[in-house]
């Protein structure tokens, strides 16, 4: 539970609660989720960009690097969420927000967008699902990422109507072309102003009769989010996800359809969690080690056992893409497709190397450039592969303070999520029982901590 909650937990908090209820294990995640820790940014240097006739007054060379400065913060704040989530209390609320990232996909170049929409993501991570679509369907990011901002009266852009229905809320074959039409018209004028605040230009609106879903009337944006909350197909959709993501990437659809019960009706995120997390058969024998870790869980947890600094705050960044999953850069707007996606024999073996490269300062193999590319195209055009180190500042003092009182057994246990099959537990059982530090390395670049 506490892998699929958030992303391990310390030994302390696991004593605290090993004689407690699963209730008051349950209670404790989502009390620590009410904590909102946005990310933030010093933005101040990009204020110029708003003022009318900006690129004119600052001349191309200034504009130019404006734009290479906000893609370089993009990837600062891909670190500055990276450490959220590897801090202590960080749990519920940032698995949820990165849960959400992979159901509503959006990308953006420009910095502020990016974090305005990743925190409105944080905001209504728990919140209700009518309200946090009605917010992602306001913001630029979202609006210039889907062309809204193009969705005019006179030349309907049905680029985020469509992927509102197929992507976000109900699934192929549960609307028509029409209604993607009908919807497009509806959100029509939705745009943002130079500052990226949300505005409907009035006089880009169609403000004619449509019909959506079989209701007809003269609807905008959020009477469309309105009549789409209204089909039970929606909360079996995310429902679908919820359970995918959260219990089994293999789906028990008598599950699933107990959870649309839950949740249909008042879409209430955080009673639709507890009920997963309070579940008996959430915790069945074949819902144990059934998920692989992504690549952002993998680094974060290895992070939270055995903190980490990076010295080269781009080699996380290479980390990551090598093993397909960048933060704030989803491959298209269908996102990552997960499970067994993210493991091949390249992939596995990487994985595989990783907390030694991390731990034990190893050589490791990837693609190594002098600088990070602002494409990703790019960074694979390069045909060299080499081996390198990983320049990491290693903290083990607070393993020893965290882990040093364990018994072997115990930090097996806490590791590892899965069960062992015969030989992998003969190979635990063989390793050093003393000494802690290289039994954590070897725990870690075994197959089963790949999964949780």
């Amino acid at each position: 539970m506490y892998w699929r909650i958030g992303f391990g937990t310390s030994p302390s908090v696991f004593k605290q609660f090993q004689d407690a209820s699963r209730k008051d294990v349950v209670d404790y995640a989502f009390a620590k989720a009410e904590s909102l820790q946005s990310l933030s940014l010093d933005l101040s240097a990009f204020e110029v960009l708003r003022e009318k006739g900006a690129k004119k007054k600052l001349g191309p060379e200034k504009y130019r690097e404006l734009n290479q400065m906000g893609r370089k913060m993009t990837r600062e704040l891909n670190y500055k969420w990276f450490n959220q989530m590897a801090q202590p209390d960080a749990g519920l609320r940032e698995k949820m927000t990165l849960f959400w990232t992979n159901v509503f996909v959006c990308q953006d170049n420009q910095v502020w967008n990016t974090l305005w929409y990743h925190n409105t993501l944080r905001e209504n991570a728990l919140g209700n699902l009518g309200d946090f679509l009605k917010a992602v369907a306001r913001q630029p990011a979202m609006l210039r990422y889907l062309n809204n901002n193009k969705n005019v009266k006179e030349s309907p852009n049905e680029n985020f109507a469509r992927e509102l229905m197929e992507l976000f809320t109900l699934g192929i074959g549960n609307y028509t072309e029409q209604d993607i039409q009908e919807g497009a018209r509806a959100f029509t004028g939705w745009s943002y102003n130079r500052n990226s605040e949300f505005i409907i230009k009035e006089h880009k609106h169609d403000a004619g009769i449509k019909t959506f879903l079989g209701k007809t009337g003269n609807w905008n944006g959020d009477d469309i989010i309105d009549i789409i909350l209204e089909q039970k197909v929606c909360a079996r959709f995310i429902c679908d996800k919820v359970y995918r993501y959260f219990v089994n990437p293999q789906v028990d659809e008598l599950r699933v359809e107990e959870l649309v019960e839950v949740f249909y009706g008042d879409y209430n995120i955080e009673k639709l969690m507890r009920h997963v997390f309070m579940a008996d058969w959430f915790y069945e024998a074949q819902n144990v080690g059934s998920k692989i870790k992504s690549p952002v869980e993998l680094l974060v947890g290895m992070r939270r056992t055995v903190p980490v600094t990076f010295k080269k705050e781009k080699q996380l960044l290479y980390l990551q893409k090598m093993m397909g999953q960048v933060l704030y850069y989803p491959p298209n707007v269908a996102g990552w497709k997960g499970d067994r996606s993210w493991i091949d024999a390249n992939t596995l073996l990487f994985r595989m190397n990783l907390a030694s490269a991390l731990l034990n300062k190893t050589e490791i193999e990837f693609q190594e450039k002098a600088e990070f590319e602002d494409s990703f195209e790019e960074y694979y055009k390069a045909k060299s592969k080499r081996k390198t180190f990983l320049k990491v500042d290693v903290d083990w003092q607070q393993f020893e303070t965290a882990y040093g009182n364990l018994t072997a057994q115990d930090l097996d246990n806490h590791i590892l999520a899965t069960t062992l099959d015969a030989d992998t537990a003969s190979f635990v059982n063989n390793l050093p029982k003393t000494d802690l530090r290289n039994r954590c390395v070897q725990l870690m670049s075994l197959p089963e901590y790949q999964m949780c």
